[in-house]
């Protein structure tokens, strides 16, 4: 399967808001190759999450996943909603694969519910916590056209990858 290129930071279509996926066509095969392509992508960059517009498709559909202890299941979400979000807050140090090179700490709620269509157009609704809750959110963000850094409240903790490494590797905040 090929891997699409990802749109990077100052691509406009990163600050665009998307469009839904019509129901008609989320088993045509070519969204079915699409999703295929973009998991592929995801974990060949590699990425716990990528959504569409960051392979330059302005439509609602994301795809995380995330293996080890803290893991969470590979998921594909078209058309998604958060219904609910949890009143606990988590501090989570965030990347993105659309901001090369960055990191910086976000605070997200620690519990969401989602209401979404999975791959194959079957209704979903679950409640996520932790980093798969903060991992939806993080994706869905780009379905509105925003990304990690506008959702942090300082920005000094904005940190160079190689600096990330050095310094702050080991902090007891999580990595995303």
């Amino acid at each position: 399967m090929p891997t699409l290129q990802i749109a990077k930071l100052g691509n406009p279509v990163l600050r665009q808001i998307a469009g839904p996926v019509d129901l008609r066509n989320i088993r045509t095969y070519d969204i079915q190759q699409f999703i295929d392509n973009l998991i592929e992508t995801m974990l060949d960059e590699p990425g716990i999450g990528l959504a569409a517009p960051q392979v330059s498709r302005s439509i609602q559909l994301v795809v995380m996943g995330c293996e080890g202890e803290d893991g969470f299941p590979q998921t594909v979400l078209i058309n998604p909603k958060i219904v609910f979000y949890g009143p606990e807050q988590v501090e989570n140090w965030e990347g993105c694969l659309s901001v090369d090179g960055l990191r910086g700490k976000v605070t997200r709620p620690s519990v969401v519910r989602v209401q979404a269509l999975d791959r194959h157009g079957k209704s979903m609704d679950f409640e996520a916590t932790g980093l798969y809750a903060v991992c939806i959110q993080h994706e869905m963000d780009h379905l509105i056209g925003k990304v990690f850094l506008d959702r942090m409240t300082d920005m000094s903790t904005i940190t160079q990858l190689p600096e990330f490494s050095k310094y702050w590797q080991d902090d007891p905040v999580p990595v995303i």
